[in-house]
């Protein structure tokens, strides 16, 4: 998802979606079982969540094959082409139906009224992947993707790698590698992480909380990172990296060309952001573990937001450092996971503060999402998580409702608390489809439980019911 560029947010790149409430595109695609010959339950205990040996699959670079190769070698026995005859494609379709617990307000008219409250999405999302090999040590996961919202097609996750393995004496692995990737944890291995966490799916038609980290879905597909990794025998992981603004749709304002990025354009990174990442992963018979940490140090000029500005000056910085866990069981009958995140972010308003788009020099936001999940072979199961984010109150990101606003994506006391749980249960056929139903229920909503916007809507009004078919091929 793009960053959008606003007042609240131009400031901490918010007004996108909490991530709780993003909808992550799936890992899991036919193509990898296509190439490697293998079920999906070899890669993931229901998709997209990813077993052990998917996360080491996905460290190799996504080239372990099981197909007929075109090779072309030289006479040194080095590899010049090893292609599939079956180029890894696939197509991954979502269509759902979100029924808000209170209806929106209407604004096509100065008129009192209210919004159709229930929206079919079909489809909601349609996905068109290249995931697989590509050459030898070089695979790809990289997803175009239409959505009914914007009613565009655009680019979505990209990860490209080159990867390789060396054995170290005492027959320990080094999986070692580079990945080229377009949003910070999309190349994580674990699914405790923003890219590839909990929902796995979500709305697009619920209504959604004023702030977000950067590094919680905030940068997706608005950057290009590169980064590179080590897996230590298949347990201890490393990876360091640098990423850039890279904004879709983006033109220049003097020569109508793709760049570069002026002042026209919203929430520019200066320079470069570090991302970096550490974790540990213990196995043992059908259970595994893992512990991590991960961060990035974000700069951002504000340039069009909330008017056009040049790209020199003040920045805001945010400074995200996060923990994550994840624990797995996993038997032919049972499956169990427990996962959870927790981002805290400083945030440091030189730019917003000066031009008085925020009311603080500095503020802190932290998110923290938990959740646990239970399949019964594979076909019959749920997650039920909880969701809150937490943070300074400051009335110029988190805008309060001006007189004749009607409310809803505002806050009365400026701060962005919003916490509450996420209940989904799953069925799935088969392998590749899976029918949903969740239920998002708000304790509390952009600073408030009840009248949080000023104008009478209370958190409670924002809870929601969506319904998805979800398959893949």
């Amino acid at each position: 998802m793009k960053s959008g560029g606003g007042n609240t947010r131009a400031l901490c790149g918010a007004a996108l979606l909490l991530s709780v409430l993003t909808a992550p595109a799936a890992l899991a695609v036919p193509s990898f079982a296509r190439q490697t010959g293998m079920a999906c339950e070899a890669c993931h205990t229901v998709y997209p969540e990813l077993t052990h040996f998917g996360r080491v699959f996905k460290a190799n670079g996504y080239v372990l094959a099981n197909l007929k190769q075109v090779r072309d070698v030289t006479a040194k026995k080095e590899q010049l082409l090893e292609l599939a005859q079956t180029p890894p494609l696939s197509i991954m379709v979502q269509a759902s139906y979100t029924q808000l617990s209170t209806a929106l307000p209407d604004l096509s008219s100065g008129a009192p009224g209210v919004a159709q409250n229930g929206t079919a999405g079909f489809p909601q999302q349609l996905s068109l992947f290249y995931a697989g090999k590509i050459a030898p040590h070089f695979g790809a996961f990289a997803q175009l993707t239409y959505e009914n919202d914007s009613g565009t097609i655009s680019m979505d996750n990209v990860d490209l790698r080159f990867a390789d393995t060396a054995i170290l004496p005492g027959d320990r692995s080094l999986i070692y590698g580079l990945t080229l990737n377009n949003n910070p944890t999309v190349q994580d291995l674990w699914n405790s992480t923003p890219a590839f966490g909990f929902p796995y799916a979500s709305s697009n038609a619920a209504v959604s909380p004023l702030a977000g980290t950067e590094i919680d879905g905030t940068l997706g597909q608005d950057v290009a990172g590169l980064t590179g990794y080590v897996f230590w025998n298949e347990s201890l992981y490393a990876e360091v990296g640098l990423y850039r603004s890279a904004k879709q749709g983006a033109t220049n304002s003097l020569t109508g060309a793709a760049g570069p990025l002026d002042g026209t354009i919203s929430n520019v990174i200066q320079g470069v952001a570090p991302y970096w990442r550490v974790a540990y992963e213990h196995n043992w018979e059908r259970h595994s573990i893992e512990l991590g940490l991960y961060g990035a140090d974000v700069k951002l000029l504000p340039g069009a937001s909330p008017a056009p500005t040049a790209l020199r000056g003040p920045f805001n910085r945010f400074k995200d450092v996060a923990e994550d866990i994840q624990y797995q069981y996993i038997s032919d009958d049972h499956q169990i996971t427990v996962a959870g995140t927790r981002i805290h972010e400083n945030l440091s308003l030189d730019a917003s503060f000066a031009s008085g788009a925020s009311a603080n020099p500095t503020d802190s936001l932290t998110t923290t999402r938990l959740w646990t999940t239970y399949y019964y072979r594979r076909k019959i199961g749920g997650t039920l998580g909880y969701f809150s984010t937490t943070g300074s109150s400051d009335a110029g990101l988190y805008a309060p409702t001006a007189p004749g606003d009607p409310g809803v994506i505002t806050s009365a006391n400026g701060s962005p608390d919003t916490r509450g749980w996420i209940a989904e249960v799953n069925y799935l056929p088969w392998l590749n489809t899976k029918l949903s139903a969740q239920y998002i229920s708000y304790n509390k909503f952009n600073g408030g439980s009840s009248n949080y916007d000023g104008v009478g809507r209370n958190a409670s009004d924002n809870n929601a019911w969506y319904l998805l078919v979800w398959f893949a091929y």
